[in-house]
C-alpha cells in the first residue's frame, strides 16, 4: 500500500473514531436528573414517561426534557428530545449569574403534557396535545400579581384561534377590563421547534 493510501485510511480511522467519541459524549452529557413524570400521553392506556436532565458539566447548567412514549412491545422509545425548550441555569447572557427562575415543572394532565413556569413573577401554563406523531402546543394560560390587590390574567386558545384578556381582584370572582381577540396561526406550534423565548413572546 502506497503511503498517501495509509494516511488516507488512517485519516478515515481517525475521523469515524471521533465522531464515534463525539457521539457518545452528546449522549451522557446530561447526567442529573431533574424530574421524571409518568402517565399516558398517546391513549393507548401505558404509562409514558417525561425526563428533565441537566449537564452539570457544562457551567451554563443546560437541560435537556425527552419524553418516551409506549411502544406495542411495551417498551418505551424517544418521541422528543429537547434541549431548547428550557432555559439554562446560568446562560452566557448573564455571564455566570442564575437566570432567576426555577426550573419548569412538567405534568401529566388529561392525556395531555403540562409545562408549568414561573418567570419574572408570571406564572404560565403551556398545554401540548399528542396529535399525529407530535406534540402541538394548544393552550397558554397566564396570571401576573401586581404585587397588591390585582391580577392580569391571559388566556390563548389555538385551536380556537382567540385570545382572552382581564383582571380580577384577589378574593373576587369579578372580572375586569376584559379584552378578546383574533390571532391568526397557520399551524400548531410543535414542542421540539419551540424555545424559551419563543413561548415568553406568546
Amino acid at each position: 500500500m502506497k503511503k498517501s493510501s495509509l494516511y488516507i485510511v488512517l485519516f478515515l480511522l481517525l475521523s469515524a473514531v471521533n465522531a464515534y467519541s463525539q457521539k457518545t459524549a452528546d449522549k451522557d452529557r446530561f447526567t442529573f436528573q431533574v424530574q421524571s413524570e409518568e402517565g399516558d400521553l398517546n391513549k393507548d392506556k401505558q404509562n409514558d414517561k417525561i425526563v428533565v436532565e441537566m449537564d452539570v458539566k457544562d457551567e451554563t447548567r443546560p437541560l435537556r426534557l425527552q419524553i418516551f412514549l409506549s411502544q406495542p412491545n411495551k417498551k418505551l422509545a424517544l418521541a422528543v428530545s429537547s434541549t431548547k425548550i428550557i432555559e439554562s441555569e446560568y446562560p452566557a447572557n448573564k455571564k455566570g449569574e442564575h437566570n432567576g427562575n426555577n426550573i419548569p415543572d412538567f405534568i401529566i394532565e388529561d392525556g395531555n403534557l403540562k409545562m408549568l413556569t414561573d418567570i419574572n413573577n408570571r406564572k404560565s401554563n403551556y398545554e401540548f396535545r399528542f396529535n399525529q406523531n407530535n406534540f402541538e402546543l394548544i393552550k397558554i394560560s397566564r396570571a401576573l400579581w401586581d404585587g397588591k390587590n390585582t391580577t392580569s390574567e391571559t388566556e390563548i386558545d389555538f385551536l380556537t384561534q382567540t385570545k382572552l384578556e382581564f383582571q380580577q381582584e384577589l378574593g373576587s370572582d369579578k372580572i375586569l377590563n376584559k379584552k378578546t381577540q383574533k390571532i391568526k396561526i397557520k399551524s400548531l406550534p410543535k414542542i421540539q421547534d419551540l424555545s424559551f423565548s419563543d413561548l415568553e413572546k406568546y
